[in-house]
């Protein structure tokens, strides 16, 4: 009788913890979802009228007051898979990232807008919400798996303007019509790794991406801006800090000390 407790007890054990994985798994996005929209959160036309006069700096302080508030559109906090297969013939792995439909953006489903950040922005922002910004083979792997593909609209004229900045985005809407799922081919990603996995300069804004139709994207990875610049095309995809690796949740600090995991994203 004791060996059928202990054997039930140690069945209920692993139902238990299978639940609380699936729990996790379900909410690997946990801290963007619970960030609580507050009265004075701002809609995205709203944000960018009381922004339009503003220079970098200043703009990327109301930003991050904005996601401390919670002016963040429902669809933005729910997030999608991107499985990528490593490994060899003998031995595949799976590793599942989850990332932003779309790139960061202020306001709610009805009234919302995509918003440009400096590279310490969107580092504070990516802390804030307990995530990571894609490298640039993730912004590869994110371009081919989008379900809403667009062509990039490049812009010419007060290319780092606030205005500018709106503008763009209500172009990016113009072309989207309504389309839902993943978005790609609609921004520049920030980066703060290379191809190869070495960080960005000190003092510079990594970027990269804006596919193109045929795949190929418009920027190849640079870093030649300072860390304070960014303009209209520029974007930041929010990448959860937790990854399914066979299944398995683990934190991405653990992907990357490994060397096998670690090629899923270099």
């Amino acid at each position: 009788m004791i060996c059928e407790d202990k054997a039930l007890h140690s069945v209920m054990i692993r139902i238990v913890l299978s639940c609380f994985l699936l729990m996790l798994g379900a909410c690997q996005t946990a801290r963007l979802s619970t960030v609580k929209r507050q009265e004075t959160a701002q809609g995205g036309a709203a944000f960018y009228r009381q922004a339009a006069a503003m220079g970098w700096a200043a703009r990327d302080s109301f930003i991050i007051q904005q996601v401390r508030e919670g002016s963040i559109p429902t669809f933005l906090r729910k997030f999608v898979r991107v499985p990528v297969v490593i490994g060899s013939e003998q031995r595949r792995i799976r590793v599942c990232f989850f990332v932003s439909p779309d790139y960061v953006s202020i306001g709610n489903n009805g009234d919302w807008a995509r918003v440009s950040l400096t590279a310490s922005g969107a580092a504070t922002v990516l802390t804030l919400l307990d995530c990571f910004a894609p490298t640039p083979q993730l912004v590869d792997r994110i371009y081919q798996q989008a379900s809403v593909k667009l062509t990039p609209v490049p812009l010419y004229a007060f290319r780092d303007s606030t205005p500018v900045m709106w503008q763009h985005h209500l172009i990016i809407e113009g072309q989207r019509k309504q389309k839902k799922g993943l978005i790609a081919g609609i921004k520049k990603d920030i980066v703060f790794v290379n191809t190869k996995g070495d960080s960005v300069r000190a003092n510079r804004v990594g970027i990269y991406g804006w596919h193109q139709p045929d795949g190929k994207p418009i920027q190849p990875f640079y870093q030649g801006h300072a860390s304070w610049y960014t303009d209209y095309s520029h974007g930041l995809r929010l990448v959860s800090n937790y990854v399914k690796v066979q299944g398995r949740l683990i934190r991405i600090e653990t992907l990357r000390e490994d060397t096998t995991l670690r090629k899923s994203l270099f």
